[in-house]
């Protein structure tokens, strides 16, 4: 009875040809007979078995969709836009037949792929129309289960290649790798080890790229995306389905050049993708073709994606612990090292430079290796790539070679009774670090340059080899060549001749014969700074390598030359002296005074509590001729806590001003 009851309601529609009408009816038929159709195999049940629903609902669908498809061509032709609106808005009418096939618990796994699936295909490819082509395949993806799709795989993608030119088809393979691959994450049985589910997508896509010449390469790549999601969800370990998608990436746009064009954006996207997955630059250095891309992409967006993955590597705190590695690594990101021939004519912003420029300084220090030797080999493969960048950009990237060479020195010393070359090993790594400082004297980076010469100095100092001190030497003498030729400018001139003598004053393995003119000099650069009040502090800055200088006679023990310390505190007073402005003298007294106590707690012999007395009572008696103010405050506050730091130390009481 059900059986010739959907007979008769099946034929009775036929009567209403009219799309719009015929579309409600064959809906209100569906959902009429929504409870009644029979669902089980027993051919001796009167009510019919699961294939006489399918019929009926096959059929039902198939006048759904000509109907569906008529109203495309119903009208004048201006009102194609409008009619394609209102077909776009009943297409649930459509697809709500193929939903109720997908409920039918009687439609097993072949039927759906011997009826069912070939059923619908058929009526997809002979209705000839996009919008209904389109919308049925995603219909078809979205309603029936994993198990159905795993088995019909061939068959659906064979159909792909089949509909109009005009169906994206971009979106529906998509939508079933997304649909397997999320089926296939949920438990890795799901996927039978005879379906090699990347393989049969790749040489599909392949196959349709190849035979839909017209296809905008965003989708392509749109294509080629969902494939690496696909080889990195299901297959995690399989690098090379990774590999194998980049190299058909690469194929296609060399073959013919001009479908890169525009979509530096999307490739961009695309090559970020196996970046996030891995959170590992390491696996990414293995994709042979990875890199190769980048020749495609517009030189913004190649820099763009070269920040990207620079700071993914500070990020995850990733260690490239091979030079040919690092090789890789920094040709990936040459075009932060390195002007390219494509880079634009208008010059950069000076803010993005210097922020990319240090991100590159930092990267260094992540291309680092446990093994001494390796090390050694991974600085000098920097050096030769940053070395390319010219002069602007290695006042940002070679101090950092400079700093993990000291400290691969560091490293060696301590392995000194491991490695018995170890003193050549050092000896090399200093002519390193010479050879890019040499670079950024060349590039007149002169204050960076005379800093790193100084730091170079300690470390020689600290390694302590046989030749150590012939090159802290020279060193030092760049270092001072620099402060003397190059360095004009008064305030830069006090900076630069107080880190030259807060150098030397650590420094333990001079010996007297270079130490001493070394002491001379430094008294000497202070004493002819152009202001006085420079000459003041410099000079009294000297006292300090008088006191705790060491030197290779004294063994370590500090010099303590009460008299050389005295001598150089008296010069500063006197030139404070000889200071016109009363604060600015005031202010230098207070300055002496309390190196005058410092050297005084130290043991100095030579500094006594009497000569406290007289510069407290200079000072008592010019500090009323100041002129008040917030500087003239500050000195007061800077002298009433000298006293009382005087009278805590030594008894010695002053009162306050």
């Amino acid at each position: 009875a059900v059986v010739s009851t959907q007979s008769t309601g099946v034929e009775m529609c036929r009567g209403v040809q009219h799309p719009l009408r015929g579309l409600f009816l064959r809906n209100f038929l569906l959902t009429s007979t929504r409870d009644v159709l029979p669902d089980i195999d027993d051919t001796t049940n009167d009510t019919g078995t699961v294939d006489d629903s399918i019929d009926f609902i096959l059929l039902n669908f198939s006048e759904m969709n000509k109907l569906w498809v008529r109203m495309q061509h119903q009208g004048h032709s201006r009102d194609k836009t409008k009619r394609e609106q209102e077909r776009l808005e009943l297409k649930i009418l459509v697809g709500t037949n193929l939903e109720r096939l997908s409920r039918l618990e009687g439609v097993t796994v072949n039927k759906y792929q011997n009826h069912v699936l070939p059923a619908i295909l058929k009526q997809l490819i002979n209705c000839k129309d996009s919008i209904a082509q389109e919308y049925l395949m995603d219909c078809i993806i979205q309603v029936f289960p994993d198990e159905f799709h795993l088995k019909t795989l061939d068959i659906f993608l064979d159909t792909c290649c089949q509909p109009q030119g005009a169906v994206n088809v971009r979106n529906i393979l998509i939508s079933k790798i997304g649909r397997l691959s999320n089926y296939a994450q949920s438990d890795p049985n799901n996927i039978p080890e005879d379906i090699k589910l990347f393989e049969i997508f790749s040489g599909k896509v392949t196959q349709i790229i190849q035979s839909r010449t017209e296809m905008p390469p965003e989708d392509i790549l749109a294509l080629q995306t969902a494939l690496i999601k696909l080889a990195l969800n299901v297959y995690p370990t399989e690098t090379d389905y990774v590999d194998q998608v980049l190299q058909n990436c690469f194929n296609i746009f060399d073959t013919d050049k001009s479908r890169a064009k525009g979509c530096s954006t999307e490739l961009s996207r695309m090559l970020r993708v196996p970046v996030d997955h891995y959170q590992d630059i390491l696996t990414i250095l293995q994709l042979e073709h990875f890199t190769a891309l980048f020749t495609f992409l517009e030189h913004r967006v190649r820099k763009e994606l070269c920040v990207y993955i620079t700071e993914h590597v500070i990020q995850t705190d990733t260690h490239i612990d091979s030079h040919d590695q690092v090789d890789l690594f920094l040709t990936m990101v040459s075009c932060l090292i390195a002007d390219t021939p494509d880079q634009p004519k208008e010059p950069e912003d000076p803010e993005d430079f210097e922020i990319q420029q240090s991100l590159v300084g930092r990267v260094v220090h992540q291309l680092t290796s446990t093994v001494p030797d390796q090390q050694f080999l991974i600085l000098n493969m920097c050096k030769k790539h940053l070395l390319n960048g010219g002069d602007k950009r290695i006042q940002y990237t070679l101090p950092s070679l400079v700093f993990r060479a000291m400290e691969l020195c560091r490293v060696y010393f301590e392995l000194k009774d491991e490695d018995e070359k170890w003193e050549k090993k050092v000896c090399k790594i200093l002519q390193y670090i010479n050879s890019l400082l040499a670079a950024l004297v060349k590039a007149e980076y002169w204050d960076l340059a005379l800093r790193l010469f100084l730091q170079a100095a300690l470390i020689c100092d600290l390694v302590g080899i046989q030749t150590a001190e012939s090159i802290a030497y020279e060193f030092v003498s760049r270092a001072f060549a620099i402060y003397e030729e190059e360095v004009s400018d008064s305030k830069a001139q006090l900076v630069a001749i107080s880190l030259i003598i807060a150098t030397f004053e650590r420094t333990i393995n001079f010996s007297e014969e270079n130490h001493e003119p070394l002491r001379s000099q430094c008294t000497r650069a202070s004493s002819k700074l152009l202001k006085k009040p420079d000459q003041c502090r410099a000079v009294s800055l000297c006292a300090h390598i008088f006191w705790s200088g060491k030197n290779r006679e004294s063994e370590g023990a500090a010099m303590q030359d009460t008299k050389r310390v005295l001598d150089t505190l008296k010069k500063s007073v006197r030139i404070s002296n000889q200071c016109m402005e009363p604060s600015v003298q005031v202010q230098l007294f207070v300055e002496l005074l309390n190196k005058y106590i410092y050297f005084l707690d130290k043991g100095c012999t030579d500094v006594t509590q009497a000569m406290i007395s007289q510069l407290v009572g200079k000072i008592r008696d010019d500090m009323p001729g100041l002129e008040p103010g917030e500087g003239t405050n500050q000195i007061m506050q800077h002298f009433n806590s000298t006293l009382a730091n005087i009278k805590a130390k030594h008894g010695m009481s002053f009162g306050s001003v």
